[in-house]
């Protein structure tokens, strides 16, 4: 028989109406002829209840324990969907992370799978039961309860679907798959038949919230078919895959992302000397911010000026410690701005394209939108903009490269 992995996040199975319609969709599939092994999140809301409890009782508590406490999300709700599977007439059995022993490192709070003993799944399987599984967490070597930070169930979902070579991980969420652009700035947004993983890891990294990166790399990695639905309308969704169908020819561009949580920094009239990006940045990877795009641009009067974007949440952070180094380094000044927006194209399709940048830039300067910084990579072309013509800007790339429903650009 052929065997699929579905995973249903909170926001499918937040009510105990909602748990007995996916009961309702996996006796279907099982009973259309399929395997199925399903992972599950907590209920919409749980997993922040019980981090809330934990911090009632402690400001920092214990990461060890406050696993144990997180991870009960998901034994409730393994547990109520084994119920409602088995009122439905099918045979089904629910396990925790540490009863099929997913076997992870010892990061509490952030672990990473490193094995998954899949018998006991096999097993049953071959009984004919529905496995529903506890998505989010694990055990390490010592017993302990692990859980694999927010996004896990995914993780678990992929993980799962590899170690008993499955034919499809199935992710069911609240859209029905991914689309060229979020739906809510572009009416015109289409949901994409396919994309690569590639396609995917970048859109993901670049702010689209349909799946977390982990999950994309660990299907990319042992190459298993995602392919992202909605738990509440039927459709074929998205499939999410190696390579696009080759019969059918491959847009340039497959989708347009965009982050309105960015800040840019500059540190203008830095001396023009050997080691100086290191000088700059060192403490700012020191200090635990991270980095996204760089500029350096060399004067004429022997000196640079170097810009860089952070996530805005740490902009404050930044500032202080850039403060700092221009003190040390001898700069001129730091500028800043937190009013900034990244607006990403993605596309396989722009390593056999020419032309797509000056599309890109054509586009964007027709509405008067001025490019602050640029970053591109084999698929991606990234430009920082004004946050305030983020919604322009997604629209007309949207209708520029012909992503729009009707197909016209």
């Amino acid at each position: 028989m052929t065997l699929i992995v579905q995973k249903y996040g909170g926001t499918s199975i937040g009510t105990v109406e909602r748990i007995q319609a996916v009961a309702k969709k996996i006796v279907k599939a099982k009973q259309a002829g399929l395997d199925i092994v399903v992972a599950v999140s907590a209920m919409s809301g749980e997993t922040n209840r019980l981090i809330n409890l934990a911090r009632e009782i402690s400001a920092s508590p214990c990461a060890r324990e406050l696993d144990v406490v997180v991870s009960t999300g998901e034994q409730v709700t393994i547990g109520l969907l084994s119920l409602a599977i088995k009122e439905l007439g099918v045979e089904a059995v629910s396990y925790t992370g540490s009863q099929v022993r997913i076997l992870t490192d010892d990061a509490h709070g952030k672990a990473r799978i490193q094995e998954i003993d899949a018998k006991n799944i096999s097993q049953d399987l071959q009984q004919g039961r529905v496995v529903v599984v506890a998505g989010f967490q694990g055990v390490n070597n010592n017993g302990s309860i692990t859980t694999l930070g927010r996004g896990g169930s995914d993780t678990t979902a992929v993980a799962l679907a590899a170690a008993l070579s499955a034919k499809e991980c199935q992710i069911y969420t609240d859209v029905d798959g991914v689309y060229t652009t979020d739906p809510r700035v572009v009416e015109r947004a289409r949901r994409l038949d396919r994309i690569t993983f590639e396609e995917m890891l970048e859109m993901a990294s670049l702010g689209s919230k349909v799946l977390q990166i982990r999950a994309v790399e660990f299907a990319g990695k042992y190459g298993v078919p995602l392919r992202v639905l909605s738990s509440f309308e039927d459709g074929p969704g998205t499939l999410i895959s190696a390579e696009e169908d080759g019969s059918m020819e491959k847009p340039v561009i497959s989708g347009i992302a965009f982050n309105r949580d960015e800040a840019k920094l500059t540190l203008r009239g830095v001396p023009d000397t050997p080691g100086i990006a290191s000088q700059i940045i060192g403490p700012i990877g020191d200090a635990n911010i991270e980095v996204d795009m760089i500029v350096q641009n060399v004067g004429e009067d022997q000196s640079n000026d170097f810009t860089f974007t952070v996530h805005r949440s740490e902009y404050d952070k930044a500032v202080g410690v850039l403060n700092g180094v221009a003190k040390q380094i001898k700069a001129k000044e730091v500028v800043t701005d937190n009013r900034i927006a990244k607006v990403s194209i993605v596309g396989v399709g722009m390593r056999s394209h020419a032309g797509v940048a000056s599309t890109m830039f054509r586009a964007l300067a027709n509405e008067s939108i001025n490019i602050q910084m640029i970053s591109t990579s084999e698929i991606k072309i990234s430009v920082v903009i004004e946050e305030k013509y983020l919604e322009l800007a997604v629209r007309t790339l949207h209708t520029a490269f012909g992503l729009d429903m009707d197909g016209t650009g």
